[in-house]
């Protein structure tokens, strides 16, 4: 099996992983506090991630990792702690998972934005237009047919754009150092900084450690799929293929999102927010695509 194919199917394991994870954590939510839901969800995302370790990658070693790239680790794992309090601030608020997923497709312009306010990259006419029907798509699916000025958009739209500022960050960072620090490790370190800002929340708003059976079941599955397979596959697909490609493919997770939405709590996005989903997944791709490009000639 060739690096390009195993890339692409451990970017769509990875999309099919995290879509079950806007699905679980919604249903968790419901039943739980924010602090909890994280003390439970990476606590065992801490579990699988070391049993994964213990019998699969018994060669690990912390030991090998440069002075530098500790530096990179700890960065990392800040980034994604950041990033992932305020997408589950944006799954916690928003009513509908899918909303939160189709509006997370702005990711890729983010990433590509910042390349060019920092990396001073250019570029070509299918990424420009990419970004256009991202962005024109992200505002459809935000924009809220009635209320004031003052509330022009859905309440949790900023959560989901400070959660994509911080992942933009954290893959160019990652994407440095995936051949220094082993994915398994990246992937340990960023659940661990997870559980110890919940751990530190819960005891700071003095809440129980004692919650309902049904949200433990869905924490449970969903931190197999998400703190664990989401993480661990995603910075493996980076080893065999580009990041634009792993965005294009990763785009599908909305797809899933959507009929998992609709399967586990019987309701749909609206049929502006479908609209508003379909064109931040087209953009995905063309931005994605137009990267490819530009790669290829080079």
């Amino acid at each position: 099996m060739s690096n390009n194919t195993k890339g692409i199917l451990l970017a769509m394991a990875a999309a099919f992983a995290v879509s079950n994870v806007y699905i679980f954590s919604k249903a968790a939510l419901g039943e739980v506090h924010l602090a909890q839901f994280g003390f439970f969800w990476f606590g065992l995302g801490i579990l699988w991630n070391l049993l994964f370790i213990f019998f699969f990658r018994k060669n690990i070693s912390f030991r090998g990792i440069k002075r530098k790239s500790w530096g990179a680790l700890l960065l990392i794992a800040l980034l994604e702690m950041f990033g992932t309090t305020f997408f589950f601030l944006a799954i916690n608020t928003v009513e509908n998972p899918a909303v939160v997923s189709f509006l997370a497709n702005i990711n890729p312009l983010l990433v590509g934005f910042l390349g060019f306010l920092i990396l001073k990259e250019r570029f070509n006419k299918i990424e420009l237009l990419g970004m256009g029907i991202t962005l024109m798509g992200a505002v459809l699916i935000s924009f809220k047919s009635k209320g004031n000025i003052g509330s022009v958009f859905l309440p949790g739209t900023e959560y989901v754009l400070m959660a994509g500022i911080i992942y933009a960050f954290s893959n160019v960072v990652a994407k440095t150092q995936i051949k220094k620090i082993n994915t398994s490790i990246m992937a340990l370190s960023r659940v661990v900084m997870l559980f110890i800002l919940s751990l530190s929340a819960m005891i700071y708003l003095g809440l129980s450690f004692s919650i309902p059976q049904s949200a433990f079941g869905n924490i449970a599955i969903g931190s197999v799929l998400g703190p664990f397979l989401t993480a661990t596959l995603g910075y493996l697909a980076l080893k065999y293929i580009e990041i634009s490609k792993a965005s294009m493919v990763g785009s599908i997770r909305s797809l899933f999102v959507l009929i998992g939405a609709y399967l586990y709590f019987g309701n749909l996005p609206t049929d502006i927010q479908i609209i508003g989903g379909l064109l931040t997944m087209g953009g995905v791709v063309l931005i994605s695509f137009g990267k490819l490009r530009i790669s290829r000639k080079q």
